[in-house]
């Protein structure tokens, strides 16, 4: 059978990555170095989390768990940026649970268009336009775009109801729900024909409210056992419970007050982790009501007239219904309303109370950075750790001189290298910046880093003003050359002589000019 209903998923998100910079060199007519032309790159592409309430479950991303958004464009020459990459919008139903990998909960998107930034695609790399100063006024280099966020999440589907139908299979859930709304579940005679929870609207007075049905419970659900722990969840956000009891049941060795005494064991040994600030009781805790079921069958009337005094007596507010004729309908859904009225009306409450905002500044002595020292089987390591370091290794083209050095004059400037003298760092040392995926380095302090090769660092040699030779030098110049150019030529002549002279030695032949000697005896 077709898997129709997903309520819960991991999904593998690759946000898009930044495009790279550009270096180029705008070239005019008689300009043949007319400054940094070269653009930055685009952004990469969000995956956004939003609500939809036309979407009702987790299917779509049960079939296709991986979710990647587009990379930004790269920059081009002529001051042509890259365009940015488009946001990836994933529609998610009303009530989803963001968690990570650790069961933490990250987000609770719980109202129709809710958006939840869930992986951030990476900056586009600045062109050699935007890093050109007054010091470096023609950088041959560009920065790297960022790589998009990458991770996996957990979405859970908890089902937003106002009051939850819990009990055994086959108690009656789903025929209640079906009589007292417009709900069609599938009513069957056999345990667990309720496998995905369903949902209806009842009108009671003037109050409308939702009502769930989730699959039945039994003994160790919420330990795996059944369908109930797949299920539970969906009855978090509810202001009451109504336990729903057989009074009919088939199986041997059942009655209701051991039905109800094992639900409600159940119900406490499962954790609410949601807490989305309206103050969740446990489940154990919220109010509840019994409905005794099927009492209109005459053994069920019966066994309800004995348990009812037993249940009161425990505190329970206890109805005699029956989906079948209606018996006692309206009186539980009148009850149920006046649960649902004191749960809106205490969150109205805690809404209204105003929120204590916490602010955490920055400390004035945060570097933004911290350097550790790690023992290794190779020797001491130090490891910078950072958002800045890390971010800007990343936008590095270690490729190009020019751009190491430059890296290694952001990295002086934060004070990176003297971190590293007090942390007793010594050249040679070994030195990562970032964490486990980090770049490895040997650490030598007095290194420029190559920006020397285009000159001191902070200057380009390409564009420094030339001043113009004299006549007198140009005329000493040129006597240079001539002197240089018949000085080779000697030298030429020197080698041809020798050569020809070995030559004709071994031939036995006399050493001469040719015509030397012609004709003589």
């Amino acid at each position: 059978m077709a898997t129709e209903f997903v309520d819960r998923v991991t999904v593998h998100l690759a946000a898009g990555a930044g495009g790279n910079g550009c270096a180029s060199i705008r070239r005019e007519k008689f300009k043949p170095l007319g400054g940094p032309d070269g653009a930055d790159g685009g952004n990469g592409g969000n995956i956004i989390f939003r609500v939809d309430r036309q979407t009702t479950t987790l299917l779509p991303l049960h079939h296709r768990p991986h979710v990647r958004a587009d990379d930004g464009g790269i920059g081009k020459g002529d001051l042509r940026h890259g365009a940015d990459g488009r946001d990836l919008i994933v529609d998610v139903p009303e009530g989803t649970v963001v968690k990570n990998t650790n069961g933490d909960v990250i987000a609770d998107l719980v109202e129709e268009g809710t958006e939840f930034t869930a992986a951030a695609g990476g900056r586009g790399g600045l062109g050699n336009a935007a890093l050109a100063s007054t010091k470096r006024k023609a950088p041959g280099f560009a920065l790297l775009g960022e790589p998009g966020q990458t991770l996996s999440l957990v979405l859970e589907l908890k089902t937003i109801a106002d009051i939850a139908l819990v009990g055994y299979p086959s108690a009656g859930k789903s025929s209640l729900i079906a009589a007292l709304s417009a709900a069609k579940p599938k009513i069957a005679d056999y345990p667990f024909t309720t496998l995905v929870p369903n949902l209806g609207v009842v009108q009671a007075g003037d109050t409308r409210y939702t009502v769930a049905d989730v699959p039945g419970l039994i003994p160790g659900a919420s330990e795996g056992k059944g369908l109930g722990l797949e299920f539970l969840r969906h009855v978090e956000r509810c202001a009451g419970l109504v336990h729903v009891i057989d009074m009919a049941t088939w199986e041997p060795g059942r009655d209701p007050v051991s039905d109800l005494t094992i639900i409600e064991s159940e119900l406490a040994a499962y954790a609410v982790d949601l807490d989305d600030g309206s103050g969740l009781l446990p489940l154990s805790q919220r109010p509840k009501l019994v409905a005794l079921n099927k009492v209109d069958i005459p053994d069920g009337r019966d066994l309800a007239d004995i348990v009812r005094p037993d249940l009161e007596a425990a505190g329970y507010r206890v109805f005699e219904i029956s989906a079948v004729s209606h018996a006692g309908l309206r009186e539980l859904s009148f009850a149920m309303a006046e649960l649902v009225l004191a749960e809106r009306e205490r969150r109205a409450e805690i809404e209204a109370t105003p929120q204590r905002v916490v602010i955490r500044p920055k400390a004035v002595d945060d570097r933004g950075f911290e350097v550790r020292s790690e023992r290794t089987s190779d020797g001491p390591l130090f490891r910078v750790l950072g958002d800045k370091p890390r971010r800007w290794v990343q936008q590095t083209d270690f490729g190009n001189d020019e751009a190491v050095g430059y890296l290694a004059d952001r990295l002086e400037h934060l004070g990176v290298e003297e971190a590293l003298f007090k942390a007793g760092a010594k050249p040679g040392d070994t030195i990562v910046v970032g964490g486990d995926d980090g770049v490895v380095f040997d650490w030598d302090p007095t290194t420029v880093g190559g920006a020397e090769l285009l000159g001191s660092r902070g200057s380009d040699a390409r564009l420094d003003e030339e001043t113009r030779s004299t006549r007198k030098e140009r005329k000493a110049a040129y006597h240079e050359k001539m002197d240089a150019k018949a000085a080779t030529r000697a030298e030429f002549e020197q080698e041809r002589l020798a050569e020809r002279a070995h030559r004709e030695s071994r031939l036995g032949a006399p050493a001469t000019e040719s015509g030397e000697g012609a004709g003589e005896e």
